[in-house]
């Protein structure tokens, strides 16, 4: 019977980078689900390369507890591992290789809980649900989530195993990432006034993007359980231009909105838009007719902000053993599975320090933690438990 060790060297084995397919990764988890009489389904993408996978152990006909974690990982290009990032490694008591923190080793916990779980006879369902692609945009989880959506009995809880040291998170950010293409006019620039400079123009939306994040950080706008405790607006992307002697006719910057789960992202996204239409373009087409700003979503994902008094966050107060509840900087899957009637708590072994960084790990302490907590949940889902 496998450790949890023992399944996160063969789950950290699966280069699932989220530009490859992370299917053999989710053959290996369906495989081995198999072998405790656990069924499964895979819900694939369009391509039919990647896929998320959703098992249910116990009484489907009544609310239940998802374990959900994300099977896709960060690239190792360009950085300098003293490890091979794709084969588990151990030193003073670490266990390293990439995707150990972020977030492989709470599915090989929840892999390790399978045996415990199907021996014991629970009073309500346990659910395990892997995503795809959350490292691009919280992408893959959404078609498994309009599948729940559907089923007559919600999950009563989802416990999203993102590294948090296993503290109880209850709260973080939502994300709006956005791309704005500004079209101008080129010319030869010693005829500077002809053209259209898209560079320059962009620069004066950028300039408008931060005059807008900075009315975000007025004192009645904080709540300060975040860190910082205000909604946070960045450009983070920018490119234009062939040579010095041309006026440039293209020009495109990314930038993002990281918000307080009261506030909509989407209100930046659109003060920018108004701006850029209402006193940028004119000016620009009174040169060039042809001239045009376009804006696009990226990537989207809501913030998250469970009660701390809710049965959700009672519940994995029992598990955990702590109600020191708290938020994160970074965003996760929960407000999505907050949006269709799941309420989330983000709780994991490691942590999100070591994510995304060169020689990853997370320490054998953690790992063991997350082992007692997933016993200690499976104890309180009992239906000889007492804990109701």
């Amino acid at each position: 019977m496998s450790s949890s060790r023992d399944l996160l060297a063969a789950l950290v084995g699966f280069d699932t980078t989220s530009r490859e397919s992370n299917l053999q990764l989710i053959e290996f988890v369906r495989d081995y689900l198999a072998q405790f009489d656990v069924p499964c389904e895979l819900i694939y993408n369009e391509q039919r390369n990647k896929a998320n996978l959703f098992a249910t152990i116990g009484p489907a006909d009544r609310p239940g507890i998802v374990l959900s974690g994300h099977t896709d990982v960060v690239p190792v290009d360009g950085q300098p591992w003293t490890v091979a990032p794709f084969e588990l490694s151990e030193k003073d008591g670490k266990l390293f290789g990439r995707g150990t923190a972020d977030m492989k080793a709470y599915i090989a916990c929840v892999l390790a809980a399978v045996p415990g779980l199907r021996a014991e006879p629970l009073r309500m369902p346990v659910h395990i649900a892997l995503s795809y692609d959350e490292e691009i945009g919280c992408l893959g989880v959404r078609s498994l989530l309009a599948e729940l959506e559907q089923r007559p009995v919600k999950p009563l809880l989802c416990i999203i195993g993102e590294p948090t040291e296993l503290k109880p998170v209850l709260g973080h950010k939502g994300k709006l990432a956005m791309r704005c293409d500004v079209e101008g006019a080129a010319c030869h620039s010693a005829y500077a006034p002809q053209g259209v400079n898209a560079i320059e123009y962009a620069a004066e939306l950028i300039t408008e993007l931060g005059r807008i994040g900075s009315t975000l950080r007025a004192p009645q706008l904080h709540d300060t359980r975040f860190d910082p405790p205000f909604s946070t607006v960045q450009t983070g992307m920018i490119s234009g231009g062939k040579a010095l002697n041309i006026v440039p006719a293209d020009c495109r910057f990314d930038f993002e909105v990281r918000a307080l789960p009261a506030q909509d992202p989407l209100e930046v996204a659109q003060q920018l838009q108004q701006y850029a239409r209402e006193q940028v373009l004119p000016r620009m087409r009174e040169v060039n007719p042809g001239s045009d700003i376009r804006f696009r979503e990226l990537s989207a994902y809501p913030g998250l902000a469970t009660d701390a008094k809710s049965q959700a966050a009672q519940l994995i107060a029992q598990f955990c053993g702590s109600q020191a509840f708290t938020t994160v900087a970074f965003g996760t899957e929960g407000g999505l599975f907050d949006a269709i009637g799941i309420p989330t708590v983000v709780c994991g072994p490691g942590c999100m320090d070591q994510g995304h960084k060169p020689d990853e790990f997370v320490s054998l302490e953690q790992l063991e933690g997350c082992d007692e907590m997933l016993r200690r949940m499976t104890q309180v889902l009992g239906a000889n438990s007492s804990r109701q």
